[in-house]
């Protein structure tokens, strides 16, 4: 589908049918295929073949839906994961080991800073966390010998920090290692980082692009832009036999598609973290408003930040695409047509204030989510950044009295009113 417009894809990608099959993309919902041969299920065992024999490694559902998306974010080849977390794993530890290295922004999700700071540390791969808007030579002196990628978002969640994506890609590239960017709050609707060279792209697929909070799941996207074999003795995974499938060369036997086959082979084989079916299906329904629903989201963003900063009892407002924002510049550059429906702000009462402020809401909801239909908030520091210490809160960008508000598509004179009857 790659000649044809985005809102097209997210229609018409990923699955086609054939005369008199569905069409509607069916639910495949079985563990197990069936094979009249068992010299053929050999060969699927071996990948010597390519079919379906088990869910845990593939699915056909899964498989259209990744196609859907990775030709929305003009890849090569992607896979579903169960979570947006575990596409954040398995995209570093395809790659890496104990002993390797990896650099990322600070400015992240708190699950992620936490699983990149302490869980990834416990096996053996250490990370340093750099300023997103360090500068080039500061970056440049974060990388050691046994950096494996260099990792960031898009827009920082909840920071809303937007990433110089070539800033980023141009140093990653020059040290020889990938350039992974976790793009949920952006979507491929607003921004396509391969087109600013990023090599992977991940997404919780749980956020806007479900866009219901009806189903969590992942997704990972390689561009196939990346010179594994050029780096030949930084990523041995890829380029040296596989002895767990006689000695398969990905780069080789596979070439764009060697990451993405290496992480279904290998990661899902012996992790799991497959997305079901019927969250695909689910997902699939999602992709296709996707288009219609980002600009309501971003429009209606806008129309509550300019509410909040003329508000007497708020004492700043953060949002990529309201002139004057620290990131507005970034923002136009990456994503012109808008950057996502999230924005954050504080009150001048500080935390106690912003915590009697969110009890009083009655459309919008306190909730553990973001990023879908319905208009929410939540305090990070309380909630979903309260792992981290007060240096972690400072460095991801996370303020005491940050309001996570993820605006929805209600009419936004209806989400306007609650905020205005919370804040007298």
């Amino acid at each position: 589908m790659s000649d044809f417009r985005i809102e097209t894809k997210c229609i018409q990608s990923g699955y086609e049918p054939g005369n008199g099959q569905p069409r509607v993309l069916p639910i495949y919902q079985s563990t197990t295929f069936r094979y009249t041969s068992s010299e053929q299920m050999g060969r699927l065992f071996d990948l010597e073949e390519s079919g379906y024999f088990y869910t845990r490694l593939q699915n056909p559902t899964n498989d259209a839906v990744a196609a859907k998306i990775c030709d929305l974010e003009g890849g090569a080849a992607a896979m579903l994961t169960s979570s947006g977390q575990s596409a954040n794993f398995y995209s570093v530890m395809n790659i890496a080991g104990a002993g390797d290295h990896i650099i990322c922004s600070s400015a992240l999700y708190g699950g992620t800073y936490n699983l990149y700071a302490h869980t990834l540390k416990k096996m053996g791969v250490e990370a340093t966390f750099v300023d997103p808007d360090c500068t080039p030579e500061e970056l440049e002196g974060a990388f050691r010998e046994n950096t494996k990628a260099v990792f960031g978002e898009t827009i920082a969640n909840p920071a809303l920090v937007v990433l110089d994506l070539e800033k980023f890609a141009k140093s990653a590239h020059a040290h020889g290692v990938p350039f992974i960017v976790d793009n949920t709050f952006a979507t491929p609707i607003n921004c396509r980082p391969i087109e600013w060279g990023a090599d992977i792209v991940i997404h919780s697929t749980t956020k806007y692009m479900d866009g219901h909070a009806s189903c969590v799941g992942g997704a990972i996207v390689d561009s196939g832009n990346f010179d594994w074999e050029a780096h030949s003795d930084k990523f041995p995974g890829l380029t040296t036999p596989d002895e767990t499938y006689h000695g398969i060369v990905y780069t080789q036997k596979f070439g764009k598609l060697a990451y993405i086959t290496k992480a279904t082979a290998q990661l899902m084989r012996d992790l799991g973290s497959i997305q079901s079916p019927q969250n695909a299906f689910l997902l699939n329904l999602g992709l296709e408003t996707l288009h219609l629903r980002m600009p309501r989201h971003c429009e209606n963003a806008l129309a509550v930040a300019r509410y909040l900063k003329n508000h007497e009892k708020v004492a700043w407002v953060s949002c990529p695409s309201l002139p004057g924002d620290k990131y507005y510049d970034l923002a136009q550059k990456y994503m012109p047509n808008g950057s996502c429906g999230v924005l954050t702000f504080g009150l001048k009462g500080g935390r106690a204030a912003a915590v009697e402020m969110m009890d009083k809401l009655k459309l919008v909801a306190i909730v553990t989510h973001v990023a879908d239909a319905r208009s929410c908030v939540l305090h990070p520091a309380s909630h979903t950044h309260r792992q981290m210490n007060e240096q972690e809160l400072v460095e991801a960008g996370v303020q005491p009295d940050l309001i996570r508000f993820s605006v929805g598509i209600e009419h936004v004179e209806d989400i306007i009113a609650d905020v205005e009857q919370a804040l007298l």
